[in-house]
């Protein structure tokens, strides 16, 4: 079992930048996603990275402006997010999984963790 706690979340214009973090409960290695909700949109994938952060997988939206990391530790996640646009304004969620594998599906994650808000204004 594991806990997730998201911070980093705000306000900020078109074009600017956020740093999000989700510290874990555990140093045990889980595989990460970063997923976000926005109002009348389905919860959408964002990006993971696996348990040993050798992998990373990004959704198309946000490929060349968003890094998915974590620390030595493997602690703490972060998701760096650059030229942001209106558009990726929403609730950040990261949540875990125990498989191996970096998929987009929800239901393949176990743990959530509160979720930070990110408002990008044009």
């Amino acid at each position: 079992q594991v806990d997730l706690v998201e911070s980093g979340g705000g306000l900020v214009q078109a074009g600017g930048s956020l740093r999000l973090s989700c510290a874990m409960s555990t140093s045990v290695s889980y595989t990460i996603a970063w997923f976000r909700h926005a109002p009348g949109h389905d919860r959408e994938f964002v990006a993971g990275i696996s348990r040993g952060g050798g992998f990373t997988r990004y959704t198309d939206s946000v490929q060349g402006r968003f890094t998915i990391s974590r620390d030595d530790a493997g602690i703490t996640l972060y998701l760096q997010m650059n030229g942001l646009k209106p558009e990726d304004t929403a609730i950040y969620y990261c949540a875990a999984s125990s498989s191996g594998a970096v998929t987009s599906r929800p239901f393949e994650y176990s743990t959530w963790g509160q979720g930070t808000q990110v408002t990008v204004s044009s």
